[in-house]
């Protein structure tokens, strides 16, 4: 029996300490950090950033040449095709102009050996398509930004969240302990004949209520540190992060308007600069292009000999006068596309300046919510204080006093509410009007 329990007593140690290592606490700043090298929206979006940069990069082709190698084996016993690989060897002799070996060559082998390059000199379309390409980068890299920034405001949303948990657990606990007292005293008070049974009874419910909100006020701290892993990209494996305690953050900053330099609004001017470029890259393809081209070659009538070399060069100016109307309807897409982003851009500056708007009257809402609970908290405390002497002498009922302990308990409730609830606006308002510079 002796064993047994040592052996219990082991393996509950055993599960506390386990349970204690899994036990983590973070700060506010400490998490967004993690979430902005781990999020996997925040590697999603820098790697369209990387995917963007690939994608110019390819229009390096631009100004860079084109080189090509290549080795080719011909047979053949076309007498013109004969000839000519006598002429590419460099080895025509007076016999091979006999009439009969001209019309009757027989099998001839060829062996090449071909080098060539293509340099563009000027294509001013695809130059503005370059330019083209480099604002869409841009893009990316701002909306890679603003990706950061939101997944900073999850991530003090979630951290508020999960303070929340713990406060409503302890005011819960605080409750229950406020409870247990009166219950205790309310069964001494029937044991003397003082009370009806009736007052033990709800007494011992409001233990029960309040027990239970407890294994659900653990159930939310748990569920809510499992989404503050997700946003910083860990897994939860049961791990279990404390917070600090929940308090109302007053922010220090002082603008707090719409600006310009905001990354999603920087993102689609760049768009627009973007749309712009293919306009230019359109109206361009009207004009000629010019390139440069050569090649230089080994021929000889024997695989893997490199002798008989010639070359070829050249300048190639071209003029495409008509597409079958392909670049005038390709210049009037790209033309109404940078008008529709700007459209978009125009509509999403009021949208968020409303935004802006409203979440600035819904902080000043939580700052007088949050004045009113404070208040309402301590009237229900002096409440409670009152009815707790009557009832020691009598003069209060047992329900009058259970009512006044659940409404003081509700009230800090909702003022940790009230608060979190400003944390979360701060949080948003510092999301809308934060700047790229």
């Amino acid at each position: 029996m002796k064993k047994v329990i040592i052996i219990t007593l082991s393996t509950i140690w055993l599960g506390l300490q386990v349970e204690a290592q899994n036990i983590r606490y973070i700060s506010a700043d400490e998490a967004v950090e993690i979430a902005i090298s781990n999020n996997s929206n925040v590697k999603m979006a820098g790697w369209d950033t990387k995917i963007a940069n690939a994608n110019y990069h390819q229009t390096d082709a631009v100004f860079l040449p084109q080189i090509t190698v290549g080795y080719t084996a011909l047979s053949t016993n076309n007498p013109l095709n004969a000839f000519g690989f006598l002429l590419q060897q460099e080895s025509v002799t007076a016999m091979d102009f006999d009439p009969a070996k001209l019309n009757n060559p027989g099998a001839s082998q060829n062996y090449s050996t071909q080098v060539e390059a293509k340099l563009p000199l000027l294509n001013m379309d695809l130059i503005y398509a370059r330019k083209g390409a480099k604002a869409q980068e841009e893009v990316y890299k701002y909306k890679a930004e603003r990706t950061k920034e939101y997944i900073e405001f999850e991530v003090r949303k979630a951290y508020a969240g999960l303070q929340m948990s713990y406060q409503a657990r302890n005011i819960l606990q605080r409750s229950l302990d406020d409870v247990k007292q009166i219950h205790q005293s309310v069964s001494n008070f029937y044991d003397q004949g003082l009370v009806q049974k009736s007052d033990v009874l709800n007494a011992q419910v409001q233990v029960n209520t309040i027990e239970a909100a407890l294994v659900k006020a653990e159930s939310n701290i748990h569920n809510a540190s499992d989404g503050l892993c997700l946003l910083m990209g860990q897994e939860a494996n049961d791990k279990l992060y404390t917070t600090d305690s929940l308090v109302q953050e007053i922010s220090l900053h002082q603008a707090r308007e719409l600006l310009s330099f905001r990354s999603d609004i920087m993102a689609l001017n760049k768009a627009i600069d973007a749309t712009g470029m293919l306009v230019k890259s359109s109206q361009m393809a009207f004009l000629p292009r010019i390139n440069a081209f050569g090649s230089y070659g080994l021929n000889d009538s024997k695989a893997f000999k490199f002798r008989n070399d010639s070359y070829l060069v050249g300048i190639n100016l071209s003029w495409t006068i008509f597409s079958g109307n392909q670049n005038r309807s390709k210049m009037k897409s790209a033309q109404f596309q940078r008008d529709r982003m700007q459209e978009e851009l125009n509509l999403h500056i009021k949208k968020e300046q409303l935004e802006l708007s409203k979440t600035k009257r819904d902080l000043n809402d939580a700052q007088i919510e949050i004045n009113k609970q404070k208040l309402s908290v301590e009237q229900a405390g002096e409440a409670l204080r009152i009815l707790s002497n009557r009832h020691r002498e009598g003069l209060a009922s047992t329900t009058d006093l259970l009512m006044a302990q659940a409404q003081l308990s509700q009230q800090k409730l909702l003022l940790s509410q009230s608060i979190m609830s400003y944390n979360i606006t701060e949080a948003y308002l510092n999301f809308l009007s934060k700047t790229n510079v």
